[in-house]
């Protein structure tokens, strides 16, 4: 920062005069038409461009999950994309339900060859542009207001007399942008569209595209949308015009930009998969299209298998996605406070748990589980990661992991018991319980194992135990209680309550061991161990013996120093 003044030489972004605006009422109920330019805007950004082997391939994908408007590149700047685009068409490798376009500036010298590199074509776009906020008409071409206009009108000119006589067999769909849009006075913006439509003369089967540009975000979100709105107020041959908007992410709002300016008026929305492009990027189609599908609405694109998508965007670009990229990044689906732990054990057992540890999904029942604003398993993605064990976490994330994971339902008592532990475990490492770590914690935490049982009275009252029995698949809710009573008194235990867990559906998660875990008063003090065997009666009988072990252990006297 340039000292305590160093703001004053920055100016508030000037509001637009829409009395009685009407996006902030609206409710986005359909998705816009999408067009990727991951092929030129985010292509161009790239410090290594893509070879054409990689282009390809991030071209594939996008037809793949179902983009059908596609920006291929900017033959007239760059050899490369004009071959391009060259194979794309010679191949036959677009289908035809996909439009191709290209860019191309104003500039009569190189109009000519943008257009005969889409000779061929069964159906292309002709994105043509011209600057036309003030910085740049005084700034950086020197021109007037009419001089820019009589730019983008000439070029519009020469646009279509190129494609009458180059394309002749080709559908051509024609698409103009005022660059800088969102910092070009409105009444001027508008002003050169008409200008450019009366050239084009779109009317019935012949669209135009006016696309927006934000080509720097410069103002807050509502600012553009009300941008959109005046020119959706003001624009003549309404019906024939799809308005389209291109969001950057200077501001790092391009995607409330972006969902404004559609319930602003905008029917199309450019940008690039993970919001590649230029310094902060484009919008992030991604996060636009998963944000509609959280709100019940389909954005036509099939994003299931949301990990290939990231890899082979990846690939193609040289670019790692940050851990919390929204949807994609590896985080963005694992809890490590120990409060959201517990509330996303909580959604799932009360959706039904026993969908946890069996694979069994919840795409029959509203989606409202805590913390969690997508099923990850609609992009493809496990619950294995949801909750991440750390010293952050608490009870319930371990209580999950411990079901999900392992099969293991841990009593509320035993779980509390069992996360001071774990705490400290996680305090000693500094880093991540992983969910087998967890699992050997609790085995040399509660569990033990004899050859043969034995009394465990000796010198001491009667000890009387709590059992909490979690059998596998088919037992029900039978009730132990008079079977281990019989069956453990000869040992000193006397069962003062027997909780029977519901069936655990999937016995296979354990084996077929039924889990015991027994809440043993000795001495006066309460102590926890758990069994796992085929026959709950020696499962019990273990989980009480393991609780008597540990007190015995903890009261062992510590060994004098050597």
């Amino acid at each position: 920062m340039s000292g305590e003044d160093g703001h004053r030489r920055y100016r508030p972004f000037p509001t637009v005069d829409l009395p009685q605006r009407s996006w902030p009422g609206r409710t986005q109920d359909r998705a816009p038409r999408w067009l990727s330019t991951d092929l030129r805007d985010g292509n161009q950004a790239l410090i290594e461009p893509m070879s054409p082997k990689r282009k390809l391939a991030l071209f594939e994908l996008l037809v793949e999950i179902g983009y059908k408007e596609i920006e291929v590149g900017f033959p007239s700047a760059d050899a490369a994309d004009h071959e391009f685009i060259r194979m794309l068409i010679e191949q036959d490798r677009v289908p035809e339900d996909v439009l191709i376009s290209v860019l191309v500036p104003a500039r009569a010298e190189l109009i000519r060859g943008t257009v005969e590199a889409l000779r061929g074509a069964r159906s292309a776009g002709i994105h043509l542009y011209n600057a036309t906020c003030p910085t740049f008409r005084s700034v950086v071409f020197g021109m007037s207001r009419a001089e820019c206009r009589a730019l983008a009108v000439e070029g519009a000119r020469l646009t279509a007399a190129c494609c009458q006589r180059l394309l002749p067999g080709t559908e051509v769909r024609y698409q103009y942008s005022p660059e800088l849009f969102n910092e070009t006075e409105a009444d001027f913006a508008l002003d050169v569209c008409e200008a450019v439509m009366d050239v084009w003369e779109p009317g019935e089967g012949r669209e135009i595209i006016l696309n927006f540009p934000a080509t720097v975000e410069r103002a807050t979100p509502n600012v553009f949308a009300d941008q959109i709105e005046w020119l959706e107020r003001n624009l003549s041959r309404r019906e024939h015009v799809c308005l389209s908007v291109h969001p950057h992410n200077d501001r790092g709002t391009a995607v409330a930009a972006a969902e404004l300016a559609v319930l602003a008026g905008a029917q199309r929305v450019e940008g690039c998969l993970l919001g590649g492009g230029e310094r902060a990027g484009n919008v992030d189609l991604i996060t636009l299209g998963l944000n509609l599908y959280t709100q019940g609405v389909d954005p036509g694109i099939d994003f299931s298998d949301l990990d290939r998508i990231r890899a082979i965007v990846e690939e193609c670009t040289g670019q790692r996605v940050h851990p919390r990229q929204p949807y994609v990044g590896d985080l963005v689906y694992s809890a490590f406070s120990g409060s959201h732990q517990d509330a996303i054990n909580k959604g799932f057992a009360d959706a039904g748990a026993r969908t946890l540890h069996t694979g069994t999904t919840l795409r029959n029942q509203q989606w409202r589980i805590p913390y969690l604003p997508i099923d990850p398993e609609d992009v493809g993605r496990s619950y294995d990661a949801l909750v991440r064990i750390t010293s952050q976490s608490g009870k319930g994330g371990i209580a999950y992991l411990m079901n999900a994971r392992h099969g293991l339902r841990l009593p509320r008592e035993l779980q509390i018991d069992f996360a001071r532990h774990v705490q400290a475990v996680a305090e000693q490492s500094g880093g991540e319980v992983t969910p087998e770590r967890l699992r050997a914690c609790f085995e040399s935490v509660y569990v033990r194992v004899w050859d043969e049982p034995t009394p465990l009275t000796t010198g001491r009252e009667p000890i009387l135990a709590a059992i909490y029995v979690d059998p596998p698949a088919g037992r029900g809710r039978t009730p132990l209680a008079e079977d281990l009573v019989g069956a453990l008194a000869p040992w000193g235990v006397l069962i003062r309550e027997v909780n029977v867990l519901d069936a655990c559906p999937d016995a296979g998660a354990r084996a077929g061991d039924v889990a015991v875990y027994a809440s043993c008063l000795v001495d006066g003090r309460t102590v926890w161990g758990a069994g796992l065997h085929r026959d709950e009666q020696v499962a019990t009988y273990t989980a009480v013996r393991a609780a008597v072990a540990r007190y015995e252990e903890s009261m062992a006297p510590v060994p004098a120093s050597m």
